[in-house]
């Protein structure tokens, strides 16, 4: 079970959600998107809570306000975390995070550490949470299914910007060839190689002295 949440409305169209327990974490560990972003209470039992960015955002993308929110769930969902105040909620892209055979179900690491960004939230606001909560969805996607199909329709694009990419090389190719036929077709046109139907006339020669002359 995967719950989806709505963030607010003025940040624009951003998808906030969450495992129900460690084993749909688990899953979406392994399954995330490269748009994806992890959140969790530092040094403390939480939910994990991800952010998904639109395609083409960064890290960097994310507004005050969607942040908030994300943290705001974040600490809503931590037996421990939701009871305290001034807890830190940390985050970093899903790309970022590390898991080895060696790690208990749902436990994750970090591959670069410079990469893991802290947010101080200082005490529940259930304003935000009432909201999120609000708009909350459950669901049981095939987690896998979702990802192969993003995978194949990024493979289907690749190929086509390929094949985008070979059709302008071709036609670049072929306009050169033009170019080029058309410089040597005026280097044989001209003027003082030709010879006109009035240089003809002026001569003396034959007709019979001139196709000689070709040979």
């Amino acid at each position: 079970m995967v719950f989806y949440f709505k963030a607010r409305p003025d940040a624009g169209d951003y998808t906030i959600f969450m495992g129900l327990d460690k084993f749909e974490n688990e899953e979406l560990i392994k399954y995330g998107f490269p748009e994806d972003v992890w959140f969790h209470v530092d040094k403390m039992s939480s939910a994990h809570v991800y952010l998904r960015l639109h395609r083409g955002q960064g890290f960097d993308d994310i507004s005050e306000g969607v942040l908030e929110d994300c943290a705001q769930l974040v600490k809503a969902n931590s037996i421990q975390g939701n009871k305290v105040n001034n807890v830190d909620v940390v985050y970093t892209p899903w790309s970022n995070l590390k898991k080895t055979a060696s790690m208990d179900v749902g436990q994750v690491g970090f591959h670069n550490s410079k990469m893991v960004r802290t947010i101080r939230v200082e005490k529940r606001v259930n304003e935000i949470v009432n909201r999120l909560n609000k708009t909350k969805v459950e669901r049981t996607p095939d987690l896998r299914a979702e990802r192969e199909a993003v995978n194949a329709a990024e493979r289907a694009e690749r190929k086509h910007h390929l094949r985008e990419k070979k059709k302008h090389e071709e036609i670049e190719r072929l306009e050169k060839e033009r170019q080029a036929d058309m410089r040597s077709y005026k280097g044989l046109m001209v003027t003082d190689k030709m010879t006109s139907n009035k240089d003809i006339a002026s001569s003396n020669k034959s007709l019979q002295e001139l196709e000689d002359d070709f040979m």
